[in-house]
């Protein structure tokens, strides 16, 4: 039992901080949702479109955290100070490539929608959230930092404050109170990204503690530890974080796209699709953290030289997120009505938001467990340096099978729930291939540090 209590002491802080940005997705939708029918409709191709830039990014400096958990492990604290430091360097140079990305973004929207206010929101949100990548990556530059120590209840409560910030801004920016303009979709933009870089600020100021007078030092190519530099360094983060950002931003393009063939459905059906994903976001959300929590536990006891202990960290942390998952998927079919009436707009059908909207329950409750046991696992591949792998099976699958499949359903039977039961699919065979590669064991032979 105490291996299991352990691994909750890392983990919940991380399920629980993951969760808590899902709160505030929900509450975006729920503001936007009662802003206008074509916000609610624009907010997730908006945040697809945003993270498809601003989420590879961010996953290449979190990686960065890899090789802070393998140097923890290690007991190398200069190793773990360093790997810091080259996350800040991505993360800086990160924030000006998302800034001179902002007019392809631009140019892709128009495809998210037909419906010309909602390109425009999306277009909106794009660009705010864009030139704010900076904090975004800064954040996660610090965060993967404590998170690589173990130290993720500080992460935790400064997320915590981050988006309790968020929400207050929201209502103000959304619908204009206080004296200020009518933002809209813009609003919750401004929302998301002054919440970030309070994180980014907090976090940045906590870990400046921890490296004191080593930064400079580093950044000169003088700090080591053994043969531990800088810029050696940020190239191989740069190395094993690519395919890891390479593997989301692919991962949220597949994404984006079934979302794209999805909006072709009709507007109502749209809305309740999109009400849909954000409760799902809700409730997956947690199993992000523990996918994380995989991927530090891994990359600890790699950092030891133990891999035994990798492969039962990294099964039990799974056994935990399953039973977990399985029984929010239960709760949120049984409460389906209530919850969808939170996004129902004023006028809008809201018998089409029950019906509709308890049958992709039903589908999100069947792949829930499948998607869980992918997502930790992968985890746990990247916390051991495997990331090539998770990149390329992703790609196959997503690409070789499901986008096809989700075409051809399009063509042959276009309706929402059709069009989702091809994600059942999906998420099956991903997770069955992630599976087999974890059993193979070839991750063992990875070394980071």
């Amino acid at each position: 039992m105490k291996p299991y209590i352990d691994i909750l002491k890392l983990v919940w802080p991380l399920a629980l901080g993951m969760m808590n940005n899902a709160v505030l997705q929900f509450v975006d939708g729920v503001f936007l949702a009662h802003e206008s029918m074509e916000s609610l409709d624009a907010s997730l191709p908006a945040s697809m479109l945003a993270l498809i830039v601003t989420g590879f990014f961010q996953s290449v400096v979190a990686y960065s955290g890899t090789f802070a958990a393998q140097y923890h492990g290690a007991n190398d604290a200069r190793g773990v100070r360093m790997s810091y430091i080259a996350g800040n360097v991505i993360a800086i140079a990160a924030g000006f490539l998302a800034v001179a990305l902002v007019p392809l973004g631009r140019m892709v929207a128009p495809f998210m929608s037909e419906n010309p206010e909602v390109v425009a929101r999306t277009s909106a949100y794009y660009t705010i959230v864009s030139f704010g990548a900076v904090a975004l990556c800064g954040q996660m530059a610090a965060a993967s930092y404590f998170t690589g120590c173990g130290r993720t209840r500080l992460v935790f409560w400064v997320n915590v404050l981050g988006n309790a910030v968020n929400v207050a801004l929201d209502p103000i920016l959304i619908f204009g109170l206080l004296g200020c303009p009518r933002l809209g979709m813009a609003g919750a933009a401004y929302a998301t990204v002054a919440a970030m870089f309070v994180q980014w600020g907090v976090l940045a100021y906590l870990a400046a503690r921890d490296l004191k007078g080593d930064a400079a030092e580093a950044v000169a190519g003088a700090g080591k530890s053994g043969d531990v530099r800088l810029w050696p360094l940020v190239a191989k983060v740069l190395r094993y974080g690519i395919p890891s950002g390479a593997y989301s931003v692919l991962n949220i393009l597949s994404f984006t796209i079934f979302v794209f063939v999805t909006g072709r459905v009709g507007d109502t059906e749209l809305a309740v699709s999109n009400a849909c994903f954000k409760v799902n976001y809700l409730l997956f959300a947690p199993m992000e953290g523990f996918a994380v929590g995989a991927a530090t536990l891994v990359g600890q006891a790699q950092g030891r030289g133990d891999g035994a202990a990798a492969h039962r960290a990294a099964m039990r942390t799974l056994g935990l997120g399953l039973a977990l998952v399985a029984v929010l998927s239960a709760l949120a079919v049984v409460f389906h009505r209530p919850i969808l009436s939170l996004f129902a707009s004023p006028g809008a059908p809201l018998a089409t938001f029950h019906s509709l909207g308890f049958k992709l329950f039903l589908l999100m409750a069947a792949w829930q467990v499948f998607d869980a046991a992918d997502v930790i696992v992968s985890g746990a591949l990247k916390g051991a340096g495997d990331t090539r792998f998770v990149m390329w099976w992703m790609v196959v699958v997503a690409f070789g099978l499901w986008l096809p499949m989700v075409w051809a359903v399009a063509a042959l039977h276009n309706t929402m729930t059709a069009l989702w039961g091809t994600m059942v699919v999906y998420v099956v065979v991903i997770c069955a291939g992630t599976l087999v590669r974890w059993r193979n064991g070839k991750w063992r032979r990875i070394r980071l540090v």
